[in-house]
């Protein structure tokens, strides 16, 4: 199957930074919300530091001071370990509210919670679409049923993701009631974004060409923009609002076939879509996904909270925008060039279709 599109998106904003009309900032008279965040500014933290100022928050950050450490001149910073407990810097201070992005598995939050104390007003906690039991339905809800926590591992892995969090997830409500936030996103995307989703295809669109897709091109694909997640977080935190929600987008449902062609449209270029067997990619390939229901998740409740819909196009085109300004390192994940070459060259060989039953197999 080829599919092909061309230009007719807007240019990429300059260096990738956030577009014009993200909304004001804050009004007369309003009193500063005191928002502690807890990890690195690197990606998903450094977006919501920036919106939460831009509303006129008073934000303290908390970490090792690893990551951005020349971002946000003025912003106080506190200096601790969550993978070795040191939260000696959190024994003074007073905070509305707590955004947590950086708690992987429930020591962290309890070590967090245990050294705030009462001083702090709620508890949001950055968790995971990993926390769900599968099978579950399209258009699935934050009632979807959970996987069971785990409590007895630090392991990070596909198997313990999303029980930690869940266990996470289950200390925070315990602890805060009413008080506590949580908030799910599926992948995120964005400048600045150090994995390699959405970057991957606004790269690989931008060069033109035949695109090899190891997979359905009928795929659907969720991506939120890392700014409409933070806008989301600090306004569940200015309005006080308890419960899970999903942080998904874009606003319209989107397949992977589309997805390379809103890239394109961004870029300027003409691309060719040609599917490819799955066992020709490298493993863990960009926002490739098996289990189609995982990226069909309702944001209704998000969005009736004030998550914003930014367009994927602007999206992919502040993503290319970034990555030509850092001069588009290797990646680690996807095909290279030269591999992508070499795929569709057999692909172009192999007689008849594949066991797939995908439009563009043989």
């Amino acid at each position: 199957m080829a599919r092909k599109a061309g230009p007719s998106g807007p240019a990429a904003g300059a260096g990738g930074c956030p577009r014009a009309g993200r909304g004001p900032g804050p009004p007369v008279g309003y009193r500063p919300v005191r928002i502690l965040v807890l990890g690195g500014t690197a990606f998903v933290g450094r977006a919501i530091v920036a919106d939460a100022l831009r509303t006129g928050a008073d934000v303290t950050l908390f970490g090792r001071g690893q990551t951005g450490a020349g971002l946000f001149p003025g912003v106080t910073r506190l200096t601790g370990d969550r993978d070795t407990g040191d939260y000696a810097a959190l024994r003074a201070g007073r905070w509305d509210a707590v955004v947590d992005v950086s708690g992987y598995v429930p020591r962290h939050v309890g070590q967090a919670m245990d050294a705030l104390g009462e001083r702090a007003g709620r508890y949001l906690f950055i968790s995971s679409h990993a926390v769900y039991q599968r099978p579950y339905e399209p258009g699935s809800t934050e009632d979807t049923p959970r996987r069971p926590p785990v409590r007895d591992t630090e392991e990070l892995f596909s198997e313990t993701y999303g029980p930690l969090k869940v266990a996470c997830e289950d200390d925070v409500v315990a602890r805060y009631g009413s008080r506590a936030t949580i908030v799910r996103p599926g992948k995120v995307a964005g400048p600045h974004d150090w994995q390699d989703g959405l970057t991957y295809w606004a790269r690989r669109a931008a060069r033109g060409g035949r695109v090899a897709l190891p997979g359905d091109p009928r795929q659907p694909v969720q991506v939120i923009d890392s700014r409409d997640l933070a806008r989301l977080v600090v306004q569940l935190v200015a309005d006080g609002r308890p419960g899970a929600f999903h942080a998904v987008g874009p606003a319209s449902p989107v397949t992977m076939g589309g997805l390379i062609e809103t890239c394109a449209r961004a870029a300027g270029t003409q691309v060719e879509i040609t599917a490819v067997p799955p066992e020709t990619a490298p493993p863990l390939f960009p926002l490739i996904k098996t289990y189609w229901p995982s990226q069909q998740r309702s944001a209704a409740r998000a969005r009736a909270a004030g998550l914003p819909a930014t367009p994927l196009e602007v999206t992919a085109a502040d993503v290319l925008a970034w990555d030509r300004q850092r001069g588009e390192p290797p990646l680690g994940r996807g095909y290279t060039p030269e591999q992508e070459q070499a795929v569709l060259a057999r692909h172009d060989a192999a007689p008849g279709p594949g066991p797939s039953g995908a439009p563009g197999f043989r």
